[in-house]
């Protein structure tokens, strides 16, 4: 079994780097490898345009994060701060056909402009969460929420004005008690000025968070924004979005799958029926190209696989199920998968091994059509080695030392029986 291996890993690259059985000479080599990456980068570039061709889960539910985020907010302030985002346009995910906060921008512009072009809708729920929030971003509501911001900014410096005054108020107060000349301070400001600037700034802010928490409160009072905040706390509602997002997060990578072996068959289909077409007609350059084509077809639909059993469908069926059975230890999942695809790999063999042993002669046909033990090719003259693919006919007997055909049962010189095993 393993110089079997090794004689197919030899013939693999014997293939890959001959002409007719003639090796490249290493400028040609250097321009087939350039020409191999140059198709296996493009390759990788339209896999990757492909999968991105179906909306993601986030695309086709846009309104679930900042919905989610929403109602497991423990802030009090949640409900004005979700109303502020929808008037304020903060939750509005960049499109190219509106420069940020365009006064031409709605949700529903930028829902239906990430999706276009692409495979699947956007969620209703998220088209009617959209149709709310528009409903919110008015003229009226956007000077409120400025205002209320320009009110934070000025509690915000008359704030850090009264941590400058008290840095200062310690050492002032000292001089005082010190009789120090108060022409003599370090301090811009006196012990009393400095007390009574404190005091007028913190009734300022007093007054400034009231004028706020009044403005806060005619936001959340508008019609649009009360219609809004119903539908965010809606619980059936939200869980239609949930579900939908639950339920395309589960089948995004089979779909992505299924579109990039889409793009992939044709491509194997055509370079296998081209290198099929030059080996029968002998034409050597084309059928090495094709067959690295195939090579490169194959590349990256084995990682594409490899990458869907780690967050596919299977993936999910095996941590919830270990998860069921054994709580946090997902790690085996790991396990799970070490044990599996060895497996599999093995079956696989199998059965390409069975598949193989059907489809090429018995080792006794071969012999009387005199032909190839390895690659069936005819040969001529009866050689010890193919010119075909170099493979040894014969082997030494046990009992007479006479070459005699390998893979056949007995020695065709003294009838002494063979053991296969030992053929090389």
């Amino acid at each position: 079994m393993l110089s079997r291996l090794r004689r197919i890993i030899r013939q693999f690259f014997t293939r890959t780097r001959t002409v007719n059985k003639q090796p490249l000479n290493p400028a040609s080599l250097i321009v087939l490898i350039l020409i191999d990456i140059f198709i296996l980068v493009n390759v990788f570039t339209g896999l990757n345009d492909i999968s991105n061709w179906v909306l993601s889960p986030t695309q086709a539910n846009p309104c679930y994060t900042a919905w989610q985020n929403y109602r497991e907010s423990k802030d009090k302030n949640k409900d004005f701060n979700i109303v502020r985002a929808a008037a304020d346009k903060d939750f509005y995910p960049p499109i190219s056909s509106f420069p940020p906060n365009s006064a031409n921008q709605t949700l529903q512009d930028s829902y239906r402009q990430n999706s276009r072009g692409q495979l699947g809708d956007v969620s209703p729920t998220c088209q009617g969460f959209a149709t709310a929030a528009d409903k919110v971003n008015t003229p009226d509501n956007e000077k409120l929420v400025k205002s209320i911001a320009q009110k934070q900014d000025a509690i915000a410096k008359l704030e850090n004005s009264n941590r400058n005054i008290r840095a200062q108020y310690d050492s002032t107060l000292l001089e005082k008690i010190a009789g120090q000349n108060r022409e003599q301070s370090i301090n811009n400001v006196g012990a009393e000025k400095a007390k009574q600037q404190l005091d007028n700034n913190n009734q300022q802010i007093a007054q400034l968070r009231q004028e706020i928490e009044k403005l806060k409160a005619d936001l959340l009072a508008k019609s649009e924004s009360t219609a809004f905040l119903k539908l965010l706390n809606d619980g059936n509602t939200f869980s239609e979005v949930e579900r939908s997002y639950k339920h395309a997060s589960f089948w995004y990578p089979s779909i992505q799958l299924t579109l990039q072996a889409l793009f992939l068959v044709p491509l194997l289909i055509g370079a296998a029926i081209v290198n099929r077409f030059a080996e029968r007609k002998r034409y050597g350059l084309v059928a090495l190209i094709s067959w690295h084509l195939l090579i490169i077809f194959f590349i990256p639909l084995i990682l594409k696989v490899f990458e869907f059993l780690q967050v596919g469908v299977l993936f999910k069926v095996l941590f919830d199920l270990i998860s069921t059975i054994f709580g946090g230890l997902v790690f085996l999942v790991s396990y799970a998968y070490i044990l599996i695809i060895p497996i599999a790999g093995f079956a696989l063999i199998k059965l390409f091994q069975t598949i193989v042993k059907k489809s090429k002669p018995q080792p006794s046909i071969l012999v009387q059509q005199s032909r190839c033990l390895n690659c069936t090719r005819v040969l001529k003259g009866g050689e010890d080695y193919c010119p075909h693919c170099g493979y040894h006919q014969h082997h030494e007997c046990h009992n007479c030392h006479q070459p005699t055909y390998q893979h056949l049962p007995y020695c065709r010189n003294c009838g002494a029986e063979q053991n296969p095993s030992e053929s090389i």
